[in-house]
C-alpha cells in the first residue's frame, strides 16, 4: 500500500463519523516486517488499512483496538516471542507474548478515534445559539431543534434551552425519545414546578426526576456565552464521567415584589446555599436566565 492510503480511510471514517483506531509502530527489535513509522488504520470489525507487521502482529492489535474503541483509551502494547500465548499488563505497557516464528518484537500506539457525540439542543434562544457555537468546538456533533419539538431528539443527550418559549413541549418531547440525560436551562424552583406538571401528565417519574434542573456547573454565569460554557462544562463531565463540583452559595430569590422585564414580580436576592444554576445572574418570572 502507498503512505498516503491509511490517511485516505482515516479522512473516509471521519467524514462519515465511523469508529476506527490508528495504531503506529514506536520500536521493532528485528527480526520484523515493519519499521517505526508504519501505520494503519483499524477498524472494528478487524480490517487493516496499512501496513503494522506480519500476521502474528494482527490479532494482538486486533483485540486491542477493539477494547480502545469500547472506552475510548489509548494503549501501548508489546508484541514479543514467546513459547505460549501470554498477555500482562507491565506498566503502562500491555505485553502480549506470541509464538511466532519471526522471533522479532513490536511496540505499537494504538489511538482510537470515536465520532463526534451528538448533543442535541432545544430552543431559539441566545443561550441555545451560543450552545450551538460552543459545542462543535469541544468535539460534539450538535443538532439544532429551534422550535419544531415535534421533531423528537435522536435519544442521546439533549439540552433544552427554550426559557418559557415551549418549555413543557421541548421536555416532554425529549423525555418521550428516551433522551440518554436532559439537562434544562431554568432555576431550581422552575424546573421544579415543570417537573411536577410533566409527572402529573404522566410521564415515568424517575425520567423526569432524572432531568437535570438547573443545568451546569456554578462559574457564576450571567451572559448567554458564559450559560452556554457553564452547560457545556456539566455536559462534558458527563461524558468524561467527572464528577460535576459541589454547589456553592448563590443567589436565591425570595417574594419580595419588584417590578420585572415582563411586569411580573422579581425579588430581591438573598444569599442561600441551593443547588448549581446554569443561569447565575438576573431573575426573570418569563422564562429568562433565572
Amino acid at each position: 500500500m502507498t503512505p498516503t492510503t491509511w490517511l485516505t480511510f482515516a479522512h473516509q471514517f471521519q467524514q462519515s463519523q465511523q469508529p476506527y483506531a490508528l495504531v503506529t509502530v514506536l520500536r521493532v527489535t528485528p527480526p520484523t516486517s515493519s519499521r517505526p513509522g508504519d501505520k494503519a488504520v483499524v477498524t472494528p470489525d478487524g480490517t487493516i488499512h496499512g501496513w503494522i507487521g506480519g500476521g502474528c502482529a494482527q490479532p494482538a492489535v486486533i483485540k486491542t483496538v477493539r477494547a480502545a474503541l469500547a472506552d475510548g483509551a489509548p494503549r501501548t502494547i508489546r508484541i514479543s516471542p514467546s513459547t505460549e500465548g501470554t498477555e500482562q499488563l507491565l506498566g503502562d505497557v500491555l505485553a502480549f507474548g506470541m509464538t511466532c516464528h519471526s522471533g522479532g518484537t513490536l511496540e505499537l500506539f494504538i489511538d482510537p478515534v470515536l465520532p463526534l457525540t451528538e448533543l442535541t439542543v432545544m430552543g431559539d434562544t441566545p443561550v441555545a445559539h451560543a450552545l450551538c457555537e460552543l459545542a462543535p468546538r469541544v468535539g460534539f456533533s450538535v443538532r439544532a431543534l429551534p422550535s419544531a419539538f415535534d421533531q423528537a431528539p435522536s435519544g442521546g443527550w439533549v439540552i433544552v434551552a427554550t426559557q418559557g418559549r415551549g418549555d413543557l413541549p421541548a421536555l416532554r418531547a425529549a423525555l418521550e425519545a428516551q433522551a440518554r440525560t436532559v439537562w434544562f436551562v431554568a432555576s431550581e424552583r422552575k424546573g421544579h414546578v415543570l417537573k411536577n406538571s410533566l409527572k402529573a401528565s404522566g410521564l415515568p417519574t424517575a425520567a423526569v426526576d432524572a432531568i437535570v434542573a438547573p443545568a451546569g456547573t456554578p462559574i457564576g454565569a450571567q451572559t448567554p456565552e458564559e450559560i452556554a460554557l457553564s452547560v457545556l462544562g456539566a455536559v462534558i463531565g458527563a461524558r468524561r464521567q467527572t464528577p460535576v463540583p459541589a454547589a456553592e452559595p448563590v443567589a436565591k430569590v425570595d417574594a419580595s415584589p419588584k417590578t420585572s422585564c415582563c411586569g411580573g414580580a422579581k425579588a430581591a436576592p438573598v444569599l442561600e446555599p441551593v443547588p448549581a444554576l446554569a443561569s447565575v445572574g438576573k431573575g426573570s418570572c418569563c422564562g429568562g436566565v433565572a
